[in-house]
């Protein structure tokens, strides 16, 4: 079977019982791989890339690629307010690294003129790992998730400096800096589930998208 990726709808077959429609922002990153992933999950999955795309989801994930990028294109195709009126409202929306960037209220290390969409009570720093080549693996503790680890793959990711009142760590390195995070409806993660065969991440978004 060939699936077709296209503004508004992905070409996977939609489950006899349909599931949530989560929209996966398709203006840059790896957005097919979280949305197969969605799919594979029982969700029904839209990508946006215009405001009207956003008309009818009932969740939001925000994938990785580059910050500056997505931050500049959202504002190029009229996302940005739009997508912050929905945060704002309480759509449940997840991040992964460059989505981390874009949900959090403060980012340290930005380009001239960056902005984020904010709602995390948080400040990440962008990069704070390096370069590409300093990419790397590691298993972490998410209490959330059950007892066994997840692996998470690192690849010029962010950390979560701070962490406001409003939001709360899910998990951390061994030296202590955060890289996971929630509040409320929003979830973010410095890594990437979507790449590692790891769907409990996904599974505990859509668990918070069917509860809302």
């Amino acid at each position: 079977m060939t699936t077709s990726l296209r503004s508004g709808s992905l070409g996977a077959v939609r489950p006899a019982s349909a599931g949530p429609r989560v929209g996966v922002l398709a203006l840059q990153g790896d957005f097919r791989e979280h949305a197969h992933v969605l799919a594979s999950l029982g969700a029904e999955v839209s990508l946006v890339r215009r405001p009207e795309d956003l008309d009818g989801v009932d969740g939001l994930v925000i994938p990785g690629g580059e910050s500056t990028v997505m931050d500049k294109l959202t504002r190029i195709f009229g996302l940005q307010a739009p997508m912050r009126a929905a945060i704002a409202a309480g759509l449940p929306v997840y991040g992964t690294c460059a989505g981390l960037i874009l949900l959090a209220d403060a980012v340290l290390d930005a380009i001239d003129g960056q902005e984020s969409l904010g709602g995390l009570d948080v400040v990440v720093r962008r990069n704070a790992f390096g370069s590409q080549n300093q990419s790397f693996e590691t298993d972490l503790d998410v209490p959330a998730l059950g007892d066994a680890p997840v692996h998470a793959v690192f690849i010029r990711g962010p950390v979560v400096e701070s962490v406001g009142d409003s939001a709360t760590p899910l998990a951390s390195l061994a030296d202590g800096r955060v890289v996971a995070v929630e509040q409320g409806n929003l979830l973010g993660t410095s890594f990437h589930p979507e790449i590692t065969g790891e769907h409990r991440f996904h599974e505990y978004f859509l668990a918070k998208v069917r509860a809302a």
